[in-house]
């Protein structure tokens, strides 16, 4: 089943002042797309599908408490762009090395008014000094080794670090590569826009010794 835009606020809970926001952000990225390379052109006719109800799904995973949110590689702001117009009181940072994505999010946070953005134009390496974050996600980065590895210096700062990443039908394969180097805790949530992909939650990070 595709989801369309009137499917939204059925499947998430949100005002009708968010939801607003949200259809913003979709003619933004409808007008952009056609000058950068958001997402994969194959999906933009059915965004709201593959991508802001696939976003907002990890709404319900957000830990009570999380005050510092980061996404990582965020490209066209999904997930976490989305999450920052749904949770206005969370301190949100979106971490996107190119250039051109970075404006676009920094046009759609204007447009919207979402003063609780930071967006770092850097690489995932560089930003482990400037903040420290309580909740991190990413969408189609990098295998789930990796996506540990970049973690690991805020996991060693912050003990109750909590995670979420979107996998795709490899994800059991990916779990196992990651606990060759890492020891983590994760529980896997069924996604609601793709029978095959999983959301992998997972805590208590450290390296193997």
């Amino acid at each position: 089943m595709i989801y369309k835009k009137q499917d939204f606020c059925k499947l998430i809970d949100v005002s009708p002042q968010i939801f607003t926001k949200l259809e913003t952000y979709h003619a933004l990225l409808l007008k952009w797309q056609k000058a950068i390379n958001l997402v994969s052109p194959k999906t933009i006719g059915q965004a709201w599908h593959r991508h802001f109800i696939d976003s907002a799904q990890i709404i319900k995973l957000i830990p009570s408490g999380t005050k510092i949110y980061a996404d990582l590689g965020c490209g066209g702001g999904f997930p976490g762009l989305v999450i920052a117009i749904m949770q206005p009181d969370l301190d949100v940072h979106l971490v996107e090395s190119d250039e051109r994505k970075c404006q676009f999010m920094r046009t759609v946070a204007r447009e919207v008014g979402a003063n609780n953005i930071t967006i770092h134009t850097k690489r995932i390496e560089a930003v482990s000094d400037d903040f420290c974050p309580d909740f991190i996600t990413a969408r189609a980065l990098s295998s789930l080794e990796n996506l540990c590895q970049y973690c690991l210096p805020w996991a060693q700062k912050n003990k109750d670090l909590e995670l979420c990443f979107m996998k795709g039908a490899r994800a059991e394969d990916e779990l196992e590569q990651a606990k060759s180097r890492f020891n983590f805790d994760y529980k896997s949530t069924p996604s609601i826009t793709d029978k095959d992909a999983k959301l992998l939650s997972i805590s208590n990070l450290t390296i193997m010794i």
